[in-house]
């Protein structure tokens, strides 16, 4: 797949992924009052997809459509919405600017803003079950128990835990490879696979992407990690310098920013290397694996 070949593929699955969240969101102006307006927001505002656009692109990758797996993409950027607006609440990172807007709860309030993000995480779950109507229902189930499990206890919320409790103490390898695993791996790790599932993969082709999510999650994060430390907050659309300011468990801190960047190289080869078994359908996979760097040479000062 070349280059232009990919920037036509991303566009026509963005155009779609945005048309579906445009439709599945709850429509403004009924009641409840404001929720939908607040969920809106804090969705429709220029995300990058990736997590959608990973679910897609595996279903693909074992030869499944896009259509077939929408509602789940979808499901799971409302999930990362979700994590987002909670995530920038005073009581835990306290940020006021998200894709160079104002966050969800300083453009709504702190009580609307923490019910929005519980209403986008239940609606990602009535849109997964949705899936029924175009999978076998045993794929279905399959992805539900995938996604719960990679949001909850074992998952994002618990890397996010964690992630609180590190703040001004001494890191260890592992307690930071506890918290990047979960707190951003878990999620990518589950579009990559509920695709897959939903798609109907082999136990192989599994397998497979189960190692392409998870070297590509550590990637994602380490370059998160450094864009915070040396990233242009215009271009980001967010502060930067937050994670030292607060002491947060990150690789730059633990292991400095050469090799941080040394090891993100390495996880995205991982990634990459990953994807031998599959042909030409796994490209838009590999070429997934590669945007992930290109903040570093877009959002750096």
């Amino acid at each position: 797949m070349s280059e232009s070949e990919w920037a036509t593929y991303r566009q026509t699955r963005l155009q779609a992924i945005e048309q579906a969240l445009e439709r599945w969101l709850p429509q403004p102006g009924g009641r409840p009052r404001h929720l939908a307006e607040a969920m809106r927001y804090a969705t429709l505002n220029g995300g990058k997809r990736l997590r959608p656009l990973l679910c897609i692109a595996a279903a693909e990758a074992v030869g499944g459509t896009m259509q077939q797996v929408l509602p789940t993409a979808c499901a799971l950027e409302l999930i990362h919405a979700f994590s987002l607006v909670h995530d920038d609440l005073p009581a835990l990172d306290n940020d006021t600017l998200r894709r160079g807007k104002p966050t969800c709860h300083v453009q709504f309030g702190e009580a609307m803003a923490i019910l929005a993000g519980d209403a986008l995480f239940a609606h990602a779950f009535l849109l997964i079950a949705q899936q029924a109507e175009q999978c076998l229902p045993e794929r279905v189930v399959r992805v539900l128990h995938l996604i719960a499990e990679a949001t909850g206890v074992d998952g994002m919320v618990g890397g996010q835990v964690e992630d609180i409790l590190s703040e001004g103490e001494p890191i260890s390898p592992d307690t930071l490879a506890y918290i990047h695993s979960r707190k951003t791996g878990a999620l990518f790790r589950a579009a990559v696979l509920s695709g897959a599932i939903l798609a109907g993969a082999s136990a192989e082709a599994e397998q497979a992407l189960d190692a392409y999510s998870r070297a590509l999650g550590l990637a994602f994060q380490i370059v998160d990690d450094i864009l915070n430390e040396i990233g242009d907050p215009a271009r980001l659309g967010k502060p930067v310098g937050t994670d030292r300011a607060r002491q947060k468990a990150t690789y730059p801190r633990l292991y400095g920013l050469e090799a941080a960047y040394a090891r993100a190289q390495q996880e995205l080869q991982n990634a990459l290397n990953a994807l031998q078994p599959f042909g030409t359908a796994a490209d838009p996979l590999r070429w997934l694996a590669r945007s992930v760097f290109s903040p570093l040479h877009e959002g750096s000062r």
